[in-house]
């Protein structure tokens, strides 16, 4: 049977690998040879479960969307994500990664983060544990999400600003990557998406994938079937989605439905809709599709919403859009706030930015009546409140 999943090199099909400088090897290559052992190990599933349970408030509910459902006369059920503490599924993923750190002995974390959601994630962590924590932002970002800067802040982070570049995620990372390097020994890299070398895009989407485990049980309760006919998430780098459809990979019978962000439409030149325009190209330290010039110079995406402009998409879901196993939607700027101020007055639910775009969908594609489908609302919309207002002029 074909599978979606990484094989023991890191790849998803042709995508994936570590094309990494020689100056990371050891880095990876420590994280690599540990990660599987580490995350099976018993007493370390039992710390993070009961910190999945305890502290982030797992399992989240897998709320039947009623107005929704009666509007595009189909079942929607949302997979509440946003109702993580911290606000979105990032932390599922640092809580993950703070405990394997600790095992491997680090005593410094760093991050990038582009909506902050990672930052915060990975700035609430570290106080959990006493950490150092050190997070990589671009400048432009952290002009457009203050509201979650303060909140690193306040949980003890140091933000440093990305002034190179597009001074956004991607000059973030490139940071990250640099501070590493000269910090092999005592420092860990917690990647907040599915991106980057192996075993990154392997390791986030185990920590994810608790979000499809819970969906399983939970419809079997409610619609007394374990699988779904559609598994709907946003992807930038891809790991909420990750997590929403690692369970499901391998059936081929459940749809997967990934909807990136066309900006102000695909063709614009300002848009981050890396399946429709991306090239098979390495983007820190993955080989994935990316947005590239002929001379294979990364373009810069844009997107309205601060957590899908990426240039390039996780290995994973590179190969969701090549295999076709996977179908790719973009949805503009436009489509995802109409969408996201819709779900707030239909549903009581201030959806982020990043998942109202997947909610737009319904408006671009039909379903059957007797269709069950989860869309994971990965995050809420309080650090995009600004954006909101000045969009709908509220």
């Amino acid at each position: 049977m074909k599978s979606y999943q990484a094989d023991e090199k890191g790849y998803y099909g042709e995508f994936g690998g570590a094309f990494i400088p020689e100056m990371l090897y050891p880095n990876t290559e420590e994280l690599r040879q540990n990660y599987i052992r580490i995350i099976e190990d018993p007493s370390f599933k039992k710390e993070f479960d009961l910190l999945l349970k305890d502290y982030v408030g797992r399992p989240t509910p897998l709320y039947f969307a009623g107005r929704l459902s009666e509007k595009y006369q189909t079942k929607i059920y949302l997979k509440r994500e946003d109702l993580c503490h911290t606000g979105a599924h990032k932390v599922n993923n640092t809580i993950g990664q703070i405990l394997m750190a600790k095992k491997l002995g680090k005593n410094r974390i760093i991050a990038e983060t582009g909506a902050g959601q990672h930052g915060v994630a990975t700035a609430t962590v570290c106080a959990l544990m006493g950490i150092e924590c050190i997070v990589y932002m671009g400048e432009i970002d952290i002009a457009r999400q203050a509201p979650n800067v303060a909140r690193m802040k306040m949980l003890g982070a140091e933000v440093r600003p990305a002034l190179s570049g597009s001074r956004t995620l991607k000059d973030a990372t490139n940071e990250a990557i640099r501070d590493w390097i000269n910090n092999p020994v005592n420092t860990h890299y917690i990647i907040g998406s599915v991106v980057g070398p192996h075993p990154y895009p392997d390791m986030v989407a185990r920590f994810q994938s608790v979000i499809s485990e819970e969906i399983k049980w939970q419809l079997l309760e409610k619609e007394g079937r374990e699988n779904p006919d559609y598994v709907v998430a946003c992807v930038g780098g891809g790991s909420n989605a990750a997590g929403a459809y690692y369970h499901f990979l391998d059936d081929e019978a459940i749809g997967i439905i990934a909807v990136e962000a066309a900006g102000k439409g695909i063709h614009s030149g300002k848009s981050a809709a890396t399946s429709a325009l991306g090239k098979v190209g390495i983007i820190h330290g993955s080989k994935t599709l990316l947005m590239q010039t002929q001379d294979g110079q990364i373009t810069e995406p844009y997107s309205i919403s601060a957590g899908l402009d990426y240039p390039g998409v996780g290995p994973m879901h590179a190969n969701l859009y090549r295999s076709g196993r996977g179908e790719f939607i973009s949805i503009t700027d436009d489509e995802a706030m109409t969408a996201g101020l819709l779900v707030s007055q239909f549903e009581g639910i201030i959806p982020a930015i990043e998942t109202s775009h997947a909610f737009a969908i319904f408006d671009h594609k039909k379903f059957k009546q007797e269709d069950v489908i989860v869309v994971n609302l990965s995050g809420r919309g309080d650090k995009d409140l600004q954006t909101y207002i000045d969009y709908f002029k509220l």
